[in-house]
């Protein structure tokens, strides 16, 4: 018997993908998110008494976001209409508007309106959802992969309660994927499957809490194994890494989890922790981040929270930044990485943007800033006769080149903006203004 008649004679009735097919049906079927869902909380109360009121889900692909909506849809008295943000327009949402308005009219029933990636509406679409919301016409769900707080209107979200489901524990992902074995109605009941527990321990750690993704490893796992003399597909470690290769990483180039990452990235580097620095930049590089923002980000930090303390870390970024560009990736995340550790293991000082932000305030408020008459040029003609320049005092005249007189404006005389830490080089430099303030 071939693969397909052995398939088809086994589940002729099994339609779409697994995935799909294995979505739990009642909110008791629901594996995981306890957080939110488990006996007692406020949304499990709430689906049961049907007393829905706007809300936002948000979290990672494949923890259930559209599952728990769905469980809403079989849950509600409610009429239930979905839309997906990536095709939907406000053609769309003026076309439910008016079906909710009718049915509420006429036959006094609500509708719940489900909104799949409501982060892809823009703000004019999500403003025409206002009103709707606001008046009960329609009672919101949406779903988001992005932090609602970025992404979502705040007239919405002030309306919405917000709701996180997390990735799913290793042992929710070993349930979920039992469950579609046994389950002889939407699973692989009606198989003989025996799937070695070391296979089995590979789908959940590389699915990374994602039940899509390793229900889909599953599902290829079965339908591409012929069965044994006895008739039982054997899922073994090696069908187990050839269905689902690579680990799923939590990280949107365009999303918060972007900006949380390269800022935990910064911080690990700030705190001099080189381990954390390295975790953080291979999260970011496996992800497929662009490593000239990489880059980018380690020539702020080389200055702003290193500066003076070690000046030769401009340098190296500057290096690893060129590398980028000449050698090119997967190259490229050795230098990136040197300079990554050196950053995290050089003394730190933010003396540097200290000075600058503090003198640029100053700048910022003050009402005049001209300049001491003896700094002014004295090439032009008739400068000289003006004064410009004519008191100069020029340092390298001096003993160890320097000489004490004015450089700031008079209404800035005595005002420090740069106070070197004791950290590094700033150590020597400070030494040396103790040395100018002594001979002042």
């Amino acid at each position: 018997m071939d693969l397909f008649n052995y398939s088809a004679e086994k589940n002729e009735n099994l339609k779409g993908p697994l995935a799909s097919r294995m979505r739990p049906r009642t909110i008791d079927e629901v594996i995981g998110q306890e957080e939110i869902l488990g006996k007692g909380t406020l949304l499990r109360r709430a689906i049961k008494a049907d007393r829905l009121t706007p809300m936002i889900f948000f979290g990672p692909p494949g923890t259930g976001k559209t599952t728990l909506a769905k469980v809403i849809a079989n849950s509600t008295s409610a009429a239930f209409e979905q839309l997906n943000a990536v095709t939907a327009g406000i053609a769309d949402i003026r076309r439910v508007i008016e079906i909710a308005k009718e049915r509420l009219l006429m036959y006094e029933k609500k509708t719940i309106l489900f909104i799949d990636e409501i982060h892809r509406f823009n703000k004019s679409q999500q403003d025409a959802l206002l009103p709707y919301v606001e008046d009960g016409t329609v009672i919101l769900i949406g779903a988001t992969t992005e932090s609602p707080m970025f992404e979502i209107n705040q007239a919405l979200l002030s309306r919405s309660r917000l709701f996180q489901l997390k990735p799913h524990s290793s042992n929710d992902l070993k349930k979920i994927v039992k469950a579609a074995i046994c389950d002889n109605e939407r699973g692989f009941g009606n198989y003989s499957i025996e799937l070695k527990e070391d296979a089995l321990n590979h789908i959940v750690n590389i699915a990374n809490g994602d039940a899509r993704s390793a229900l889909n490893a599953l599902e290829l796992a079965i339908l591409t194994t012929d069965p044994s003399e006895n008739g039982t597909i054997i899922i073994t470690l090696q069908i187990a890494e050839q269905s689902i290769q690579k680990r799923i990483v939590r990280y949107d180039k365009k999303g918060d989890n972007h900006y949380d990452t390269i800022s935990a990235f910064i911080k690990s580097i700030r705190g001099s922790d080189p381990d954390a620095t390295l975790y953080w930049l291979a999260k970011m590089l496996y992800a497929g981040e662009d490593p000239k923002f990489i880059a980018r980000r380690l020539y702020v930090h080389a200055a702003e929270d290193i500066g003076v303390a070690d000046p030769n870390a401009l340098l190296i970024v500057q290096a690893a930044a060129y590398a980028v560009d000449f050698v090119g990736m997967p190259e490229a995340r050795i230098p990136l990485a040197e300079a990554a550790i050196y950053l995290a293991t050089a003394p730190k000082s933010n003396a540097v943007i200290v000075g600058i932000d503090q003198a640029l305030e100053a700048v910022k408020n003050e009402r005049t800033g001209e300049v001491p008459v003896h700094l002014r040029d004295a090439h032009y003609k008739g400068a000289k006769e003006l004064g410009h320049g004519v008191d100069y005092k020029y340092p390298h005249n001096y003993e160890k080149n320097y000489v004490p007189q004015q450089y700031l404006p008079d209404h800035m005389v005595g005002k420090q903006f740069y106070i070197p830490s004791e950290n590094g080089y700033e150590m020597t430099v400070n030494k040396r203004l103790q040395y100018f303030k002594q001979r002042n």
